[in-house]
């Protein structure tokens, strides 16, 4: 597997874990509503992987980019 492989698997695996806890309980990551998203990013993130793909899902909706990994979702 090539660099590019790997990375867009840890895109699509932080896209599509589900939030383990809270309101959004059961919501994949990329799905969690942007606020919210940056709310936990001013908090600080949770540890753990967790923390990891969200900061990662952070990134993605604060630049816009959520129309580059809904197709890797397939």
């Amino acid at each position: 597997m090539d660099e590019t492989e790997n990375l867009s698997e840890e895109l699509r695996a932080a896209a599509i874990m589900p939030m383990p806890f809270g309101r959004f309980k059961g919501t994949r990551l990329i799905d969690l509503p942007e606020p919210y998203v940056v709310w936990f990013k001013g908090q600080g993130f949770p540890s753990g992987m967790l923390g990891k793909r969200m900061a990662l899902i952070y990134e993605i909706k604060a630049n816009g980019l959520e129309k580059l990994v809904r197709p890797l979702l397939g």
